[in-house]
């Protein structure tokens, strides 16, 4: 074994010898993680802390040694005693154990032993009471390895567990995460909402609001995967601004024209815009690696839910306006001062998002 690292592990946690000189209360292991989920362990004891846990007699003070003999007598009761306080489990589920070793090292012994968990699920957790379900003032130092990257864990009779990988997330739950994350993004994004406010202002029949809308998805979900895959990237500092004029442009717009029929077109236009606009939001959470194509759909999918809400909560409202506004008249219409005011106000906002995106690119 180490001496010089066991002697120095000692004295940093603090950690008195007893009267006995040859007993040490410190176990040091190594564990290893591989990226096909098999877990490598390694531990060293001293072999007078063997001799009085298990009851064997393999360790000689006169030498300050232990017995390679003694110790292969004795590997039966080491093995049961390693395998009752030694596991590796995924998930709760014990990993599969291989055929483990045990070495005479000098004064004391190492244990190795593989553990499969491919076959299991969730996190992968190391558990060890080696040494410290006896010795409640006992110590182990494990040193995890996954990868170039090693950190260091202190286990004792209260803290018995070392995660060494958390489970990768579900395919439903990444959905999901992404998902909300696309109706997140359309409520808090004001200016997507403003654009979607402005150009339905008009519409008082639910066909050319469909229209409008789906076109509005299909284009900015085109530019969105484009985006998002890397495959056609454009800077924010000329998306944003572009955004913003597009606000612009349909709040002017429905000063010259009430053809709600033909908004489809400038929707799909804009769209296109506002789909590189969402992919800059996307790009600051990240695709996972290993579900690109679900996690990409699914905030498509939330963006669409999104802007569905807003439009499905706009109309009733603009409906409610028009019976308002049509006192005295057969049948109820939009009003335009309604919708000059409003444009207006969106109009305005969108000048200034405008001046301040360009000017801060």
């Amino acid at each position: 074994m180490r001496r010089p690292l066991l002697a120095w592990l000692a004295v940093l946690l603090g950690l008195a010898l007893p009267a006995e000189a040859h007993e040490v209360n410190l176990v040091t292991a190594r564990v290893a993680l591989s990226p096909d989920r098999t877990v490598s362990a390694e531990l060293g004891l001293k072999g007078s802390d063997v001799d009085r846990l298990i009851g064997t007699k393999i360790y000689d003070a006169r030498r300050d040694a232990v017995d390679p003999a003694a110790v292969e007598a004795a590997k039966p009761a080491i093995l049961a005693y390693m395998g009752t306080h030694l596991a590796v489990t995924g998930g709760a589920r014990a990993c599969s154990a291989g055929n483990a070793a045990i070495l005479a090292d000098g004064d004391g012994i190492v244990y190795r032993n593989s553990f499969a968990c491919a076959n299991v699920t969730g996190d992968i957790v190391y558990r060890s009471t080696v040494l410290t379900e006896k010795d409640r003032a006992a110590r182990q130092v494990v040193l995890i390895a996954q990868g170039r990257s090693e950190t260091q864990a202190l286990l004792d009779a209260h803290n018995t567990t070392v995660t060494l990988s958390t489970a990768p997330p579900s395919l439903s739950s990444t959905m999901q995460r992404y998902l909300i994350t696309g109706v997140e993004h359309i409520f808090l994004g004001y200016d997507h909402v403003a654009f979607l406010v402005a150009i339905v202002l008009w519409a008082r029949r639910l066909l050319p609001v469909v229209k409008i809308v789906t076109a509005f998805t299909i284009a900015h979900s085109l530019t969105l995967s484009l985006a998002a895959l890397n495959v056609l990237v454009i800077p924010s500092r000329i998306v944003e601004p572009a955004i913003a004029a597009s606000i612009v442009f349909v709040a002017v717009e429905n000063f010259f024209s009430r053809d709600i029929d033909k908004r489809w077109r400038v929707a799909f236009l804009f769209g296109l815009i506002h789909g590189f606009g969402f992919a800059g939001a996307l790009r600051e959470i990240g695709l996972p690696p290993d579900a690109i194509v679900p996690a990409l759909a699914a905030f498509n999918v939330g963006v669409e839910i999104g802007q569905i809400a807003i439009v499905a909560l706009l109309l009733p409202v603009l409906g409610v306006l028009d019976r308002v506004t049509a006192a005295g008249r057969e049948q109820p219409a939009r009003a335009a001062r309604l919708v000059y005011v409003t444009s207006a106000m969106i109009g305005v906002l969108g000048g200034y998002w405008l001046l301040t995106r360009v000017f801060e690119a």
